[in-house]
């Protein structure tokens, strides 16, 4: 493949935009509020889920305070009404008083079991209620933080972006200069090798993969004409030759 000098040097100038371009790429794909974003909108996914839960167990529990406290009402009624009957005289029958004596005493002591599970349920619920509180003022506290988080990122992005679009301007620029033929061994190379297409060769070196010619080698460069594109032996990118001050 042939092309002018200029057009070849003019390789070097796509290059360097090139990597700037996928630098800013980078950039903006690791940006410190990107992975933070992230780690909010899980942690508030993860806080939302365990105050469902919390809360879901605070209902049941709310329901098992409300039914204890109910049976310990009814036991109290039944007990008062069998205290009432005691008290009245109306019930002369030994065994039947007996009887009533003993119910009362069973009831009370029911009463009091059940007083205690009323208390239980009574602490369980403030438990989950300060549970539920706290996760909910974290969730919120996360949403906020999101939120934050990416108003940073989308103002950093884009600032990136600017810079990103004014490189791909220059780049369309320099691409004009370039023969279609050569831009397109370019473009394929690039994608091949990362990114690196085009290399200067300064002192004897390839630039692209480091290694220094043999001397074979460069005599073969130095015999092609000026329009002859050159790649590289090894690694097999275009070599740009640059102007060399003499002796070196």
């Amino acid at each position: 493949m042939k092309a002018e000098p200029a057009a070849q040097a003019r390789l070097l100038d796509l290059q360097r935009l090139d990597l700037e371009i996928q630098h800013l790429d980078h950039r903006a794909a690791t940006l410190p509020e990107v992975a933070e974003a992230t780690r909010l909108a899980e942690l508030a996914d993860r806080l939302d889920g365990e105050l469902i839960a919390a809360q879901t167990r605070l209902s049941d529990a709310e329901r098992a305070q409300r039914k204890a406290e109910s049976d310990v009402d009814q036991v109290r009624s039944r007990a008062a009404r069998d205290t009432e009957r005691l008290e009245s005289g109306r019930i002369t029958n030994g065994k039947e008083l007996q009887n009533l004596q003993s119910e009362i005493a069973s009831l009370s002591r029911r009463q009091g079991e059940l007083e205690e599970v009323v208390l239980e349920a009574m602490e369980q619920v403030e438990g989950l209620n300060a549970e539920v509180a706290r996760l909910t003022a974290a969730a919120e506290d996360s949403r906020v933080g999101y939120t934050e988080v990416v108003a940073r990122r989308d103002t950093a992005t884009a600032g990136i972006g600017l810079d990103r679009a004014r490189v791909v301007d220059n780049r369309r620029r320099v691409c004009e200069d370039i023969p279609e033929g050569l831009l397109s061994l370019y473009d394929k190379l690039r994608v091949q090798y990362g990114g690196v297409a085009a290399a200067p060769l300064r002192h004897g070196r390839c630039e692209g993969c480091k290694l220094v010619l043999s001397p074979a080698e460069i005599g073969e460069i130095r015999a092609a004409a000026d329009d002859e594109v050159v790649r590289c032996e090894e690694c097999r990118r275009i070599l740009v030759r640059i102007q060399e001050p003499e002796g070196q």
